[in-house]
């Protein structure tokens, strides 16, 4: 498996270009989209959005119709996105879902013959949403090497990440990669996740 990062230039958020057994994969689109096609070897099978915020999910669209390809994201996602006040990005929204397939709880779903899993973990946004790609986990916001995404925003909450965090905390993966920020290791999140299911659970 491949991995390519690019830092947008909204908060320096991350996107991933995952290439895996042939096939490619996007996770998150703050990222214009001539900076991801560069670096884009095959065929996109699959966008996955990790959660609605402007700076995760800017050029969505774009890349569907360009690439060709469905949007996978949580299903409470439309709220956010529907909404420039929740998403915080001034004048973004989406109203047309047609390129979204939504997701609901944890599962799997098979692209192109390569089983993908997924895990509501909602306590950063009511959507958000961690992908275990071949024990890779690309985690959004929830977690990041040395922390975890706030939960005062918009649909935040300290309870749901707790829950969360537990849920993560059982999890197959060896890495994790965030949407801000560096790549971290299952030790170092080990510590990292312990250290917050104990603030949070104060």
């Amino acid at each position: 498996m491949q991995i390519t990062k690019i830092v947008s230039d909204k908060l320096d958020s991350n996107v991933f270009v995952v290439e895996s057994q042939g096939k490619t994969f996007i996770v998150d689109c703050g990222a214009d989209y001539e900076s991801v096609k560069k670096v884009v070897k095959g065929k996109v099978c699959a966008i996955f959005l990790t959660h609605g915020h402007y700076d995760h999910a800017l050029n969505a669209c774009e890349y569907a119709k360009k690439f060709g390809c469905k949007i996978y994201a949580n299903q409470n996602i439309t709220e956010i996105l529907q909404d420039a006040k929740k998403n915080y990005g001034e004048n973004f929204s989406i109203r047309d879902f047609s390129d979204f397939v939504f997701l609901e709880g944890d599962g799997q779903v098979d692209i192109d013959g390569q089983n993908i899993e997924y895990f509501h973990c909602p306590g950063h946004s009511k959507c958000c949403t961690c992908f275990l790609i071949k024990q890779k986990l690309f985690a959004g916001d929830v977690l990041f090497k040395q922390g975890i995404g706030r939960t005062d925003l918009y649909g935040g909450s300290k309870a749901q990440m707790l829950q969360s965090l537990k849920k993560l905390q059982n999890l197959p993966f060896e890495q994790v990669y965030s949407g801000h920020g560096e790549d971290s290791s299952r030790a170092e999140q080990e510590k990292n996740i312990k250290v917050f299911v104990r603030f949070l659970s104060r």
